[in-house]
């Protein structure tokens, strides 16, 4: 575990090698549940026992990148509702994934500018891929795998998930 904190009690800013690190480690562990059949399928779910159902959406595929949705979702009064809503960007050149937002209104938006305070933008950077990759051993703990996704008949959209048809997406 990193710690913020130094030997004499001063803050320790998150350093970039211990981001990067840290986003090896979360790429590690998504691998673990992104089954082998996932270059014919966009959308899985896997059900373990004492866990709710665990979604992944593929958002976007490109040579060396992928964008992807990771969620729960919630059954209640027979609406779904989907959280923590991790939209998450894998660079496989690098064999690096980060998250890049934890709603699913700013999947897309951009956080970085030159014009931005960079302690900030890291100290924010460092948070969510630290939640991530907690987030993701604690899936992994519970039995979420490779063995357990599956391909999925709907999308996820905005805050809910959809079936496919409705989504534009035919599986």
């Amino acid at each position: 575990m990193v710690s913020f904190r130094e030997r004499h009690g001063l803050f320790l800013r998150p350093r970039l090698k211990r981001l990067q690190e840290m986003q090896g480690e979360i790429y590690r562990q998504l691998l673990l549940l992104i089954p082998d059949h996932a270059v014919y399928y966009d959308s899985f779910q896997s059900q373990v026992s004492g866990s709710p159902l665990l979604r992944m959406d593929i958002l976007e595929r490109h040579r060396y990148t992928h964008f992807l949705r990771l969620t729960y979702q919630f059954e209640e009064d027979q609406r779904r509702h989907i959280a923590p809503d991790a939209h998450i960007r894998m660079y496989q050149d690098a064999r690096l994934a980060e998250v890049t937002s934890f709603n699913h209104e700013q999947g897309f938006k951009r956080l970085a500018h030159p014009w931005y305070p960079q302690h900030n933008l890291l100290q924010r950077t460092w948070r969510q891929n630290l939640a991530l990759d907690k987030w993701l051993g604690y899936l992994l703990h519970q039995g979420h795998s490779v063995g357990t996704m599956q391909p999925a008949g709907d999308r996820i959209s905005g805050k809910h998930a959809v079936p496919a048809a409705v989504a534009g997406g035919t599986q």
